[in-house]
C-alpha cells in the first residue's frame, strides 16, 4: 500500500489543522517509540564515563545561503565532502554539517523543543549533521546512527551572544516564505556556549517525516539572546510575499514520550 503523503492543501505545519497532533496521520513514524523532543531531568540522566568530549571542525567557506522555509529560518552548508564536521562525544565516526535551523516561540517562555528540568527556553538552534560513511544524506536518514544534531538552547537576557548578530542582520532579506539570501563565510561554532557538557539520547527529527535516526547532543548551557533578536525572528512571515503576513512563531513540537530510552550525560 502506498504511504499517503499529506495533501498539498494541508502541508504539515504548526496550526490546529496541520500541526504536530496530526502529523502521524500522514507520517506514521511520528507516533514511533523514539521520537523527539523529550523532557530531560538532570537527576535522572545516567552519568556515562564513556561519553567523550565532542569536536567540530567547521569550514566557514561551506556556508551557502539562508532561507525562510515558511516553517523556520534555515542556513545550508556544502556537505559534498568532509568539509565541516562533527566527531567525538557519543558518535561512532565523522558527521558532516548539512544545515542549521531555529525553533522559537511567540513569547520568551516558550520556543525551545527540549525541556530541561521543567524549563522551556525562548528558542533552540539545531545543527544537523549526517554520518559520512553513508553514501548520501537520504541514505543516512534510513539508518539509526545516520544523523547527529547539536541542540543549543536560547535564553533571553541582557548580554546577548554577539555571534547571533550575524544571523539577525540578514533577516530582513528573508522576510517571507521562499526568500533566500547568500550567507557566506559563517562558522556556526561561534554559537556554542563556553561549557561543552551535554545530554545525549537516541531520537528523531522534530519535523515530518520525523525519522528515528538522530543522536542528540543537547548542550547543557544555553546561550543568551536579547529581546531585539527574538523580535527579529518573530518578524518573519510563514506566508509568501503575495499572501498576507502571518507571523512565523511557535514552530516547535511538543514533548514526546521518553518510553524506555536512556538519557546519558557527561561525568563532569
Amino acid at each position: 500500500m502506498r504511504k499517503q503523503s499529506m495533501p498539498e492543501a494541508v502541508t504539515w505545519g504548526y496550526s490546529k489543522e496541520n500541526g504536530p497532533d496530526r502529523w502521524h496521520e500522514y507520517y506514521p513514524i511520528a507516533k514511533g517509540n523514539n521520537q523527539s523532543p523529550v523532557a530531560v531531568l538532570s537527576k535522572d540522566a545516567s552519568k556515562d564515563p564513556a561519553l567523550l568530549p565532542w569536536f567540530t571542525g567547521y569550514d566557514p567557506g561551506a556556508s551557502k545561503n539562508m532561507r525562510n522555509t515558511g516553517k523556520t529560518l534555515r542556513i545550508a552548508f556544502d556537505d559534498t565532502f568532509d568539509r565541516s564536521v562533527l566527531r567525538g562525544g557519543p558518535l561512532p565516526g565523522i558527521y558532516r554539517l548539512r544545515q542549521l535551523h531555529i525553533h522559537w516561540g511567540s513569547t520568551n517562555d516558550k520556543g525551545s523543543e527540549h525541556v530541561v528540568d521543567a524549563k522551556r527556553h525562548a528558542g533552540e538552534i539545531h545543527l544537523v549533521h549526517w554520518y559520512s560513511k553513508y553514501s548520501n544524506y537520504a541514505d543516512a536518514l534510513r539508518k539509526t546512527d545516520g544523523v547527529a544534531t547539536i541542540a543549543i538552547l536560547m535564553q533571553v537576557g541582557k548580554n546577548p551572544k554577539p555571534e547571533m548578530k550575524r544571523i539577525i542582520e540578514e533577516i530582513d532579506g528573508i522576510k517571507t516564505k521562499g526568500k533566500e539570501v547568500p550567507f557566506q563565510n559563517f562558522d556556526p561554532s561561534i554559537l556554542f556556549p563556553q561549557n561543552r557538557n551535554y545530554y545525549s539520547y537516541q531520537g528523531s527529527f522534530t519535523t515530518p517525516p520525523c525519522e528515528e535516526c538522530v543522536t542528540w547532543i543537547l548542550l547543557k548551557e544555553p546561550i543568551v539572546v536579547d529581546e531585539h533578536q527574538m523580535s527579529k525572528l518573530r518578524s518573519l512571515s510563514s506566508n509568501s510575499a503575495e499572501e498576507p503576513h502571518c507571523p512565523l512563531v511557535d514552530n516547535w513540537r511538543p514533548l514526546q514520550p521518553l518510553n524506555n530510552r536512556m538519557i546519558r550525560t557527561t561525568c563532569q
